[in-house]
């Protein structure tokens, strides 16, 4: 099934520390045909061997802006019209009970640390992957392919 003709959210990764889970969900956002956004720095390299290795050669289907910093990304966010919604262990906010528009951005945190308080504070839609009470988080990578895969059920 061909998804390409329809207005997807997109996503934005903050700060990535793992080459594989960059590359993994670059892979992610080519198959569902979503623009990514990479909140710099980054943990590694960009062009490191890894995020290439997990992100095939789909990377090269992917469409990234770079954002040289968080304070970037918010005045370009600031002047589009794109809602931002974070993906959070801290909210009572389950994914599956919020309401997703095709001109959402779902932003992931660090793998080692999420988001400072001061991108929490301004991330005004927050949800979270309902866990197992001794769980504490998901990697990154498959957290977000969850989400986005319910944002895209929804608008379809």
């Amino acid at each position: 099934m061909v998804i390409q003709s329809l207005v997807m959210p997109s996503i934005a990764l903050y700060q990535p520390d793992i080459a594989q889970n960059l590359g993994t969900t670059l892979r992610t956002a080519a198959c569902f045909g979503c623009h990514t956004h990479i909140i710099e720095p980054c943990g590694f390299p960009f062009d490191d061997r890894k995020l290439k290795r997990s992100g095939m050669d789909y990377i090269d289907f992917s469409t990234i802006t770079r954002h040289a910093s968080w304070q970037h990304f918010v005045h370009w966010l600031e002047s589009s019209q794109h809602r931002l919604i974070l993906t959070t262990t801290k909210t009572n906010q389950a994914y599956t009970h919020f309401t997703f528009t095709d001109n959402d951005i779902i932003m992931a945190g660090r793998e080692s640390a999420g988001v400072p308080d001061e991108v929490h504070d301004y991330c005004k839609n927050r949800v979270t992957i309902p866990m197992q009470g001794t769980s504490r988080s998901m990697n990154v990578a498959v957290s977000t392919a969850i989400i986005l895969s319910e944002a895209v059920r929804q608008i379809r």
